[in-house]
């Protein structure tokens, strides 16, 4: 009898546990936005940054956690803060995007963001989404399964990590980084190029004065640990490397993928891996690094490395560590081999199949341009003194609005914010990546205005993306907003609709929230718009989208009440 009663004492005690590990929880924190005198580069400098560190604090919850987050603006600036890559299902006001979802928070008020995190797990991250700001405002948002177990493919599918490391690669200022943007948007040409690249907020022992910063992760040899990397830099790509070690990538955007082994990563801004990192070398000191990846030819940009140390417990701490051997700055074939190469883990939870068939298709050129001066008499670019540089969707230059939301204004029915006319194609045909065109003022000069596409709800969206040459060709790093998207195909040149369709993986294709659509070249991507709400879609390079390299879906409201967007909270900020 006390053997049973004790059995059953256990069985409940068991069933408890469980119970705990998988009931939803409600995670808060309060991030405090204020200003933080730090030293960077044998310099002190004033930067915003979030509850007095750089980067901010990680934010930590499971799959099917609800977040509520208090914002406190104690800086000079306007603030807002988006939840990169966060679905944000019938949560729309909290999304950040600054006009788009919400008015900023101006300095001294609060808002409270409050939403779900559901279907998703991996490695996201927060930034702030107004002015240049993110440069220093930002944090790593880690999910993780419900569960507790990681459902990697096989052959990891029982891996336990040993330890996880989040690791942040950023991009650095000697400068007043939102004067800086005033500066650049005001005489119409580009921004001053960065002083340093960052992990964890350091730049590493090639930089000056950097050297006793530099991070050092003690790990144990013969060990499995999870990186979970971020791309938080403003302008450009990043090669990432540690001196001879492989890596596994498990997941992209937090979404778990097919193994894919590599020992170089290229990230783009935005984007997020999670990968599985062995410690099977001799016990030494290696170092982490990471350099740009900038193929566009003739472009200034920072040509440095940023490091940190990986340190095996027991290596002689007099060493220096050795270096990997990063590739060179326009390795193209390098990048295209990773970003193309990866595929999703389809047995993985929360998987949805690729959808078929395609209610709506577009056809979207991302081009560089210029724009008229109009009443600013110092405005500069290339052109000559009368033009502004500009970005463009479809010869399309977004300008966000600035007396309400777009999303108040979807959710009030308020006309004349922005118009719902957003092209399904550019307005001519044309060689997009010939240079033939280059600098034609018929294609270059972009209309300027709020516009977006309307979709219906539950309807699949088919998009090209194409990369022109007028003026330069780039890569683009494109973000969307409340959903992720399945990346059908990429490739080089001008896309062909009879022939690249037969390349199209609609078994496995990888899912992302950030596709870098490669220079000169193309990427086909296709999502099911089922969020109702105003979603931004935008280059993630921090010179681009104020240029207007922009646009926003307009989704409309479901049928039932479970798919529509409810009101707004009581706090959301006023312009």
């Amino acid at each position: 009898m006390g053997m049973a009663r004790t059995s059953l004492l256990l069985l409940l005690y068991a069933l408890a546990l469980l119970a705990s590990a998988t009931s939803a929880e409600i995670v808060e924190h309060t991030l405090i936005v204020g200003n933080l005198t730090i030293e960077r580069l044998c310099k002190v400098h004033v930067i915003t940054a979030v509850n007095g560190s750089l980067p901010g604090p990680t934010i930590d919850v499971r799959e099917g956690d609800t977040l509520v987050i208090h914002v406190f603006n104690e800086s000079p600036y306007n603030i807002t803060l988006h939840w990169h890559g966060v679905h944000q299902r019938l949560s729309a006001w909290a999304d950040g995007p600054a006009y788009v979802t919400q008015c900023p928070i101006v300095p001294a008020n609060s808002y409270t963001y409050r939403f779900t995190i559901t279907g998703q797990e991996g490695t996201l991250w927060w930034h702030a989404h107004i002015s240049t700001l993110r440069a220093t405002v930002y944090g790593a948002l880690i999910i993780r399964p419900r569960s507790g177990l990681y459902p990697f493919p096989e052959p990891y599918a029982n891996v336990k990590p040993f330890m996880e490391i989040p690791i942040v690669l950023g991009e650095w200022w000697n400068q007043n980084i939102v004067d800086m943007e005033s500066d650049f948007l005001t005489s119409g040409g580009g921004p001053s190029i960065s002083d340093a690249y960052t992990i964890n907020g350091q730049p590493g022992h090639l930089y000056s004065c950097s050297k006793d910063g530099m991070h050092k992760f003690n790990v144990e040899k013969d060990k499995t640990y999870l990186l979970r990397i971020i791309n938080a830099a403003m302008n450009n790509q990043l090669f990432f490397k540690i001196a001879r070690h492989n890596f596994v990538v498990v997941a992209i955007d937090a979404s778990y993928t097919n193994p894919y082994f590599t020992d170089v990563l290229v990230i783009a801004p935005g984007q997020s891996m999670d990968l599985l990192f062995m410690t099977d070398q001799p016990v030494d000191s290696y170092y982490m690094a990471a350099r740009p990846y900038s193929p566009v030819p003739a472009f200034r940009f920072q040509d440095g490395t940023t490091t940190a140390l990986i340190s095996y417990v027991g290596a002689n701490s007099l060493l220096t560590g050795l270096m990997p051997i990063l590739p060179y700055a326009k390795d193209t074939s390098t990048a295209f081999k990773l970003s193309n190469g990866l595929t999703s883990h389809t047995k993985a939870p929360h998987w949805l199949p690729c959808p078929q068939t395609v209610d709506e298709k577009m056809f979207i050129t991302l081009s560089i341009g210029f724009v008229s001066c109009g009443p600013v008499a110092n405005c500069k670019s290339f052109l000559g003194r009368r033009y502004r540089s500009a970005a463009s969707m479809n010869n399309q230059s977004f300008v966000l609005p600035t007396k309400l939301s777009m999303l108040e204004a979807f959710h009030y029915r308020v006309e004349g914010i922005y118009t719902k006319d957003f092209p399904d194609n550019p307005p001519m045909e044309f060689d997009y990546t010939s240079s033939i065109n280059k600098l034609n003022l018929r294609l270059i000069m972009p209309n300027k205005g709020t516009r977006v596409k309307k979709l219906k709800y539950g309807s699949t969206v088919e998009i090209v993306m194409q990369d022109t040459a007028l003026v330069l060709k780039e890569n683009h790093p494109m973000h969307f907003h409340g959903f992720d998207f399945y990346v059908l195909a990429q490739g080089f040149g001008n896309y062909d609709p009879v022939n690249d369709p037969k390349k199209f993986n609609l078994v496995n294709p990888q899912k992302r929230n950030t596709i870098a659509v490669p220079i000169g070249g193309w990427a086909v991507i296709r999502f099911l718009a089922d969020n109702p709400g105003v979603w931004f879609a935008h280059c993630h390079l921090e010179t681009h989208s104020p240029w207007g390299l922009d646009m926003a879906f307009e989704i409309e409201n479901g049928p039932t009440p479970s798919t529509t967007l409810p009101p707004p909270p009581a706090d959301l900020p006023s312009c």
